[in-house]
């Protein structure tokens, strides 16, 4: 399934979410500049390597990303939920927010992987924080998807709560199949996936301010 949109529509203009769609469009733009020995060079000395890992690279990581198709599911899926949840927080709270839950889902690889000397990038532990926060704030959200079906493609409205869910069990399903392996042959971080999810689903209690829930405040 391919999330297109949500249906709640945004009361405040996201200027946190643009700015994190800006910046990681730009770097991309950079590392396509680069040769492939200088890509592997940056993503090697910024990416998070879990054998040496720092909280640098953990923040750095979140820019990164491997292709077109990365960074593009990465900024689509955060273009989707990003709006609603800085809504809720308000721009500072959702920056610290968002930097939080990508810094926790590095470390949650980490944990994982600790010797690993494959570098972790991309946004999509950060995002995995906002997509938790999103479920906690719309559980009765609905979310337009494209779901390919052999040589049919179809786009239907499911529940958030169905669709988080899903994607969750996805993550739990592939970082215990990573745990299950005695090497790290890199691909997709689960375990980045599920701790930024966790850290979205608690820390959302403290960012959120309780007032924004009320339709008067927006008045």
């Amino acid at each position: 399934m391919v999330p297109l949109r949500d249906v709640i529509p945004s009361r405040t203009t996201p200027w946190v979410t643009y700015l994190l769609i800006g910046v990681n469009l730009v770097v991309f733009l950079y590392e396509w500049t680069l040769p492939d020995t200088a890509l592997e060079r940056l993503i090697f000395t910024y990416g998070l390597v879990p054998a040496h890992a720092s909280w640098l690279t953990a923040t750095t990581s979140m820019f990164l990303h491997a292709g077109l198709l990365h960074v593009g599911g990465n900024l689509l899926t955060l273009w989707i939920f990003g709006d609603n949840v800085e809504d809720r927080f308000g721009h500072a709270r959702y920056l610290v927010f968002y930097l939080l839950a990508g810094y926790l889902a590095g470390m949650a690889e980490v944990w994982a992987s600790p010797h690993s000397p494959v570098p972790l990038i991309g946004a999509s532990g950060a995002i995995a924080g906002v997509m938790g926060a999103y479920l906690v704030m719309f559980p009765h959200s609905r979310i337009l998807v494209l779901i390919p079906i052999i040589i049919f493609i179809d786009i239907v409205e499911v529940p958030a709560v169905l669709f988080l869910g899903f994607w969750f069990l996805i993550q739990i399903l592939g970082g215990v199949g990573r745990l299950a392996q005695t090497a790290n042959p890199g691909g997709v971080a689960f375990w980045a996936h599920l701790g930024g999810f966790v850290t979205g689903v608690v820390a959302v209690w403290i960012f959120r301010r309780p007032e924004r829930q009320r339709v008067e405040w927006w008045g």
